[in-house]
């Protein structure tokens, strides 16, 4: 019979606010019982007084998380099921064993742009953007919604706005995820304006509306598929190559040999969304091969634990990773059961003919 190690522990949020409290809580308790299933733990409260029950590496992850969203509503933030999710994910992060995880140091790397200051939500984002800030060419590889493109281009507009670069290269490869870019109206531009649509859409939340135009205008921005880099030598410059699974190994080799003096270039791209023809490589992947061991490349890798979508992007991430990994292990016996099949066939033709 296995011991019972569960523990209780009570802690009291100050100041007593009800507001305060009820933002924290959510209807009819909603957040806390999201963090009780994430975490295992059972949490009860009377004012601000909360006691929570569970194994004690669990109860002292949701002790801190409780500390922090209070303060968060300090601010007049309005919290939602999403908002705990990110909080959690910080959490289950530090509940791993990784010793640098802690609320702390994740915080301690901060973003600042004009429009608002940029946080890493995880130990892998910190890492990333402690890479970038460090090194010449970083690369950034996980599955959708990791915030690769974002706080790349965050720590872009930094750079920009802090005058350690002239410009801003935002770039990505015009490949046709599906579709076909033939039947969409108007000249080449505006058929790979949608596609860049992300990389826009990041800037205007940092700079502003009107600000990004100003720059688009004065050439200080430009956002451009990947074609428009060959030829091209770009010194003190913030490059970023989005979508890199989809570059050819060419394509990919073409982009990293543009980086001029005083430049610093970020390549991020998923490895599991690779949309070029069937044989073509993937450029990201032969560069992580090929250039792994050089001083001054970084690599930051991202998984499902990273992702600060929706809550579920997360589990569907991962519900692919386990599908993905059955198909792998499954492929062996069906080759087998193939080769068998195959084998009887060709022994019933045989036979056929022979009678």
């Amino acid at each position: 019979m296995t011991a019972d190690t569960s523990i209780s522990n009570h802690i009291e949020l100050e100041p007593d606010n009800a507001a305060r409290l009820a933002n924290l809580c959510g209807r009819l308790d909603e957040h806390l019982r999201q963090i009780e299933n994430h975490l295992g733990v059972k949490i009860t409260h009377r004012g601000n007084s909360f006691k929570i029950t569970g194994d004690e590496a669990a109860v002292n992850a949701t002790s801190s998380a409780l500390s922090h969203l209070y303060s968060e509503t300090a601010t007049g933030e309005t919290l939602n099921p999403n908002a705990i999710h990110l909080a959690l994910g910080e959490t289950s992060q530090a509940l791993s064993g990784d010793a640098d995880t802690t609320a702390e140091t994740t915080n301690s790397v901060f973003i600042r742009t004009p429009k608002s200051s940029v946080k890493p939500r995880s130990p892998h984002q910190r890492e990333y953007v402690e890479s970038i800030r460090r090194h010449d060419i970083n690369f950034g590889i996980g599955p959708a919604g990791t915030g690769k493109t974002y706080l790349a281009v965050a720590c872009a507009v930094e750079a920009l706005v802090s005058e350690r670069v002239n410009r801003l290269l935002l770039v990505r490869p015009a490949v046709e995820a599906g579709e076909k870019l033939g039947f969409l109206p108007g000249d080449l531009a505006q058929k790979i304006d949608p596609y860049l649509r992300p990389l826009y859409d990041a800037l205007y939340e940092m700079l502003g509306f009107e600000r990004v135009g100003r720059l688009i205008e004065k050439s200080v921005i430009e956002v451009a598929p990947l074609a428009y880099m060959r030829g091209r030598t770009l010194n003190n410059s913030f490059i970023i190559l989005d979508e890199s699974q989809n570059t050819t190994t060419a394509q990919m080799k073409m982009f990293l040999t543009r980086i001029g003096f005083g430049s610093t270039a970020v390549i991020t791209g998923d490895a599991t969304q690779i949309d070029l023809p069937k044989g073509e490589r993937s450029g990201l992947i032969q560069a992580a091969q090929i250039l792994k061991d050089i001083d001054g490349i970084s690599f930051s890798h991202f998984n499902s634990k990273d992702v600060v979508r929706h809550r579920l992007v997360q589990k569907i991430v991962e519900a692919y990773d386990q599908h993905d990994l059955k198909s792998v292990t499954s492929l062996p016996h069906q080759d087998s059961r193939s080769d068998s099949s195959r084998k009887s066939n060709t022994e019933e033709s045989r036979n056929d003919r022979e009678n």
